[in-house]
């Protein structure tokens, strides 16, 4: 019989110790979440215990909440820790959004803190946007650029930095796109703009212009903010790229032409060459026929069709035909 009652002491024993030490461990989050007025029963502490979600956390949050007249469940906010979100500033966020008259629902919170989630925003940062505009430089220094530049018709370059003020857009904000897009839409509107400047004088006379074009073209639809304002920080001229194209123009032109000449020269030397040989040909052709002579004579001779006296009245105009020549030539200085 003794054997029997310690076996049943410690079956009854060792389990109430356990539930003792379960009970022990919560009570402290317990009664912390009842004085608070923010009551989580124990079934709920034990259940997020065993769902591996951190209950301490989650009752400070939803403590955090209630204080601040936002009733949120414990179900909620461990929903929304197992799906991967901040539960501390999702719920920091939607109490800045009520103190600033601003409607934000649990829902697009969580939603809000998913969406940036890796990208260095939080969600209480979007609402302290929607609260407190903020100002967006454009161009970005951090991506290597300090201006932004266009050419006027007149080809005169100008330089330009532009302050963006920005308030973010709730609504808008999941699936919205993001600063790069505002800084790439001001940046080309602002090209745009001082490309369909007749000088680049009219650009810096009224800077303010390029504000007011800018911010009738609706850069900010379907992103995540609302432009308020684009300011013109600074407007400086640049180079003279007309005058450069001109110039690069020139150039090719020049080389272009000096081309076609040296294509022109090379034919003509080719052609000078070419008559060169002709007339060397022509001279052979002479000798050749002067070689026939002697011969010709001599077949005349034995043929009995030319004489003695007539081979030497021959000779005489030949003789006198070289004596006028070298009289007809002038005389050679020594």
């Amino acid at each position: 019989m003794p054997n029997i009652s310690i076996v049943m002491l410690i079956l009854i024993g060792v389990p109430s110790l356990i539930v003792a030490f379960i009970l022990f461990s919560f009570f402290s989050t317990w009664l912390k979440a009842w004085l608070n007025g923010a009551p989580v029963s124990m079934l709920n502490l034990l259940g997020m215990r065993l769902g591996g979600v951190p209950y301490n956390l989650v009752v400070e949050a939803r403590i955090t909440a209630v204080k601040a007249g936002i009733q949120l469940t414990t179900d909620k906010i461990a929903a929304h820790f197992l799906a991967g979100g901040n539960v501390v500033p999702t719920v920091q966020a939607i109490i800045a959004a009520q103190k600033a008259g601003i409607e934000l629902g649990w829902d697009r919170a969580c939603a809000i803190d998913l969406a940036t989630k890796g990208s260095g925003k939080s969600v209480v940062e979007a609402v302290r946007t929607s609260v407190d505009p903020k100002v967006i430089d454009c161009p970005n220094p951090e991506q290597g650029r300090t201006t932004i530049d266009g050419v006027a018709k007149d080809g005169i370059q100008v330089k330009v930095k532009a302050r963006v003020t920005v308030r973010t857009n709730l609504d808008r904000f999941v699936g919205g796109a993001k600063e790069n897009t505002i800084i790439a839409r001001v940046g080309e509107g602002i090209v745009t703009t001082i490309g369909a400047a007749e000088s680049y004088k009219t650009v810096l006379e009224s800077p303010d212009s390029i504000s007011k074009t800018v911010l009738a073209r609706g850069l900010d639809v379907g992103t995540a903010f609302e432009i308020l304002s684009i300011d013109i920080a600074d407007v400086d001229v640049g180079e003279n790229v007309g005058a450069k194209l001109q110039v690069a123009q020139a150039e090719a032109n020049k080389n272009m032409a000096q081309a076609q000449a040296e294509i022109r020269r090379a034919a003509a030397v080719a052609l000078e060459q070419e008559m060169k040989a002709r007339v060397q040909e022509m001279q052979a052709k002479v000798v050749d026929a002067q070689a026939q002579v002697p011969q010709a004579i001599a077949d005349a001779f034995r043929n009995g069709r030319l004489g003695v006296m007539d081979y030497y009245k021959m000779e005489n105009v030949q003789s006198d035909t070289a004596m006028r020549s070298s009289i007809a030539q002038p005389e050679t200085k020594k």
